[in-house]
């Protein structure tokens, strides 16, 4: 997968289009991830030891991969990657814009 933990994205498609974030979970073999603030939903929660109150709470919900894009440290806009190997064998990713890694 192209997309990591603690990588900025931006949402391409759905309720959340537009909107930026950083990557809180990947989840590859369901290709999703879990951007912060993005696809927010409201859950019941009952009350527990860790949430006395209980009561409705708002969290995020999973993406699909497809539908966000990685936004470049370099020219700072959502780019689609590549990825390049090195001749230690290690792997990089590149951005398709401005050819420098991302």
């Amino acid at each position: 997968m192209k997309i990591r933990k603690d990588d900025n994205v931006k949402v391409i498609a759905g309720n959340s289009r537009g909107k930026t974030g950083k990557v809180l979970k990947v989840i590859p073999d369901k290709n999703r991830v879990i951007v912060e603030g993005a696809n927010v939903v409201k859950r019941h929660q009952k009350p527990d030891r860790n949430n006395q109150q209980g009561g409705i709470i708002e969290k995020e919900a999973a993406i699909h991969i497809s539908n966000v894009m990685l936004i470049c440290s370099n020219c700072k806009k959502a780019v689609r990657v590549s990825r390049k190997r090195n001749e230690d064998g290690t792997t990089e990713r590149i951005c398709r814009s401005c050819n420098k890694a991302v």
